[in-house]
C-alpha cells in the first residue's frame, strides 16, 4: 500500500545544476528573467550559492556573491534561498578560524539567505558545530548534510550515528548528500528508515546526482521509504552528471497519489528561457547518462573525470585514464574510505596518478605523496571512517603523531590580523572576502564594479518561439489539469 503524503521540493536550478553542465559559469544576469518564475513555483527553498559559485563568482566571473545574494534576494520575495557551504571550510578546501565561520552565517543571514545547508566531507560531525550553532542564532532554517558513500565502512549504522550527532546540534532538518551519485533503489529501502528512525519530526531531504542514470527511480523510492523533500532541477540542466529533472519528477510522484505542490507552467518557462540561453551561450543541456558499472568503484563525480582527462591528455597520459581510476579505487581503500568529494576526491586522483607515473619510473606506490594527503591521513581534515595499515600511516606521515582535535579548534582567531595587515574594508562583507582571497584576486573582484544584471538575448528562432508562448497565455494555461 502506498503512502500517500504532501512532497516538497528544493530547486538546484541556479547553483548545482549549472555547477554539474555549465562549469559553474550561470551569471547573475541569466538568473534575472527565471528567479521569478521558480520563486513562484511552490519550491521549498531555491539553491543559490555555495559548493564553487562562490569562487567562481570572484575568480572568474567577478561578481561580488555577497551582491548576488542581495539582487535574488529582491527578485525571490517568497521563497526562501539556501546557502551551501562545506562547514568549517566555507566555500575552499582549508579550514577557516572559528570567527571567521561565525561572521560568515551573520553575512549571509544579513544579505538575504534564510536557509543553510553546511556539510562535512568526512562527515564529522564537529567540523559542523560552529556553522550550525551560528546560522541557528541568526534566525536561518538549517538542514545538516550526511555526506552518502558505500564502503565497508560506511554502513547503514553509521549514518544512523552521524544523523543523531546533527539531531544533538539541533538542526532543522537533515539531508543526504549523495554527490556523485552512488545511491541505489536497494540501499535506499535500508538506509531512509533508519536515518528517518532517528529524526523525530525533522524532515529527511535527499539530494542526488544522475551520474549512474538511477537518480530519478531512486528519488521515488527515497520517498517510497520516506524521505520528505527531494532536490530537483529544471529539464534544461537536469540529467548528466546533475540532478533528476523537476518535470518528470513531479509528474512521476503524482502519478504514485503524492500530493506536489509545484506550478509546472512556471517550470515550462524557466525550461525554455534556459534553453534559449543555453543555445545563444553554446553550452550544453542535460541528457541522461548510460548506467556504468565502473562508477560505482571509482565513485569520481563525472566533472573531476572529464576534467581528469584533458589533463591527462596534456600530459601524454590520456590512454591512462582507466588504469589511474583503478588506482583511484584502491587508494580510496588504502587511505580508510575518504568520501569522493572536494577536496577529497581531487586528494584521491592526484596520489593516483602520482603512484602510476611513480611505477613507470620503479618507484614504489606512494613514494611521492602530497602534503595534503599527510595532513589527511594524520586527522587534520577530521575523522577518518576507515582503517589505515600503520605501515602505510609512517611511510606517509613520516611518523608524525596523529591529530585528535576538531581541526577548526587549533586555528587562531583571525579577524583582528585581517583587519590589521589588508583593513580597513568598506563592510565586514569585504572582510570576509579578504579573509577567502588574496589581495590580487580581491583588488580584481573590487575593480569590476556592480554585477550586470541585463542579459541580452539575441533574436533566434527559439527565442521567438519563447516570446510567443509568452504572448499567449491562454495555451500555456491549457495543462489538462497537472497542476
Amino acid at each position: 500500500m502506498i503512502d500517500r503524503r504532501t512532497i516538497k521540493l528544493i530547486d538546484v536550478t541556479l547553483r548545482d545544476a549549472h555547477q554539474c553542465l555549465w562549469a559553474t559559469r550561470m551569471t547573475t544576469a541569466m538568473m534575472r528573467d527565471v528567479a521569478p518564475r521558480l520563486d513562484r513555483a511552490g519550491f521549498e527553498a531555491i539553491d543559490l550559492v555555495g559548493g564553487a559559485v562562490f569562487d567562481v563568482c570572484v575568480r572568474y566571473l567577478r561578481e561580488d556573491p555577497w551582491e548576488r545574494m542581495r539582487l535574488l534576494s529582491s527578485w525571490v520575495k517568497q521563497t526562501p534561498l539556501i546557502i551551501h557551504t562545506r562547514g568549517q571550510s566555507l566555500f575552499t578546501f582549508e579550514f577557516f578560524a572559528d570567527d571567521i565561520v561565525e561572521l560568515a552565517a551573520e553575512r549571509f543571514a544579513a544579505n538575504g539567505m534564510r536557509y543553510h545547508t553546511p556539510y562535512d566531507a568526512l562527515n564529522d560531525m564537529r567540523n559542523l558545530e560552529i556553522p550550525i550553532k551560528a546560522g541557528k542564532r541568526h534566525g536561518m532554517y538549517v538542514a545538516g548534510g550526511l555526506v552518502f558513500t558505500f564502503s565497508p565502512v560506511h554502513t547503514d549504522d553509521y549514518y544512523v550515528r552521524k544523523a543523531r550527532d546533527l539531531v544533538r546540534l539541533g538542526v532543522d532538518a537533515v539531508f543526504l548528500k549523495d554527490a556523485s551519485g552512488l545511491l541505489t533503489p536497494e540501499r535506499v529501502a535500508t538506509l531512509v528508515p533508519a536515518v528517518k528512525k532517528v529524526l523525530g519530526d525533522r524532515p529527511l531531504q535527499l539530494h542526488t546526482h544522475c551520474n549512474s542514470g538511477l537518480a530519478p527511480y531512486v528519488l521515488l523510492q527515497a520517498v517510497k521509504h520516506g524521505v520528505d523533500v527531494v532536490h530537483t532541477a529544471t529539464s534544461t540542466l537536469a540529467n548528466g552528471v546533475s540532478h533528476a529533472p523537476t518535470e518528470r519528477v513531479v509528474a512521476n510522484l503524482r502519478r504514485r497519489g503524492h500530493d506536489v505542490r509545484i506550478d509546472l507552467a512556471a517550470i515550462k518557462e524557466v525550461a525554455e528561457r534556459l534553453a534559449a540561453i543555453a543555445k545563444q551561450e553554446d553550452k550544453p543541456v542535460g541528457t541522461p547518462n548510460e548506467y556504468d558499472e565502473f562508477h560505482f568503484q571509482h565513485q569520481c563525480p563525472g566533472g573531476m573525470v572529464s576534467n581528469l582527462a584533458y589533463q591527462l591528455e596534456t600530459m601524454g597520459l590520456r590512454d591512462r585514464l582507466e588504469e589511474i581510476l583503478e588506482e583511484a579505487w584502491h587508494v580510496r581503500e588504502d587511505l580508510g574510505y575518504p568520501i569522493v568529494v572536494s577536496p577529497f576526491a581531487q586528494f584521491i586522483v592526484t596520489q593516483a596518478v602520482l603512484n602510476v607515473v611513480g611505477r613507470d619510473k620503479g618507484h614504489a606506490r606512494y613514494d611521492t605523496v602530497p602534503d595534503e594527503v599527510r595532513l589527511y591521513v594524520r586527522g587534520g581534515y577530521g575523522e577518518i571512517a576507515g582503517p589505515i595499515d600503520q605501515n602505510l600511516y609512517d611511510k606517509i606521515t613520516r611518523g608524525a603523531p596523529p591529530i585528535k582535535e576538531r581541526p577548526g579548534a587549533l586555528l587562531p582567531p583571525a579577524l583582528d590580523r585581517i583587519r590589521k595587515m589588508r583593513g580597513p574594508f568598506a563592510s565586514d562583507d569585504d572582510l570576509l572576502l579578504a579573509a577567502f582571497y588574496d589581495d590580487t584576486q580581491y583588488r580584481a573582484l573590487k575593480d569590476a564594479g556592480p554585477i550586470a544584471t541585463d542579459y541580452p538575448l539575441m533574436d533566434t528562432p527559439l527565442l521567438a518561439l519563447v516570446k510567443g508562448l509568452a504572448a499567449r497565455p491562454t495555451i500555456r494555461a491549457f495543462r489538462f489539469g497537472i497542476n
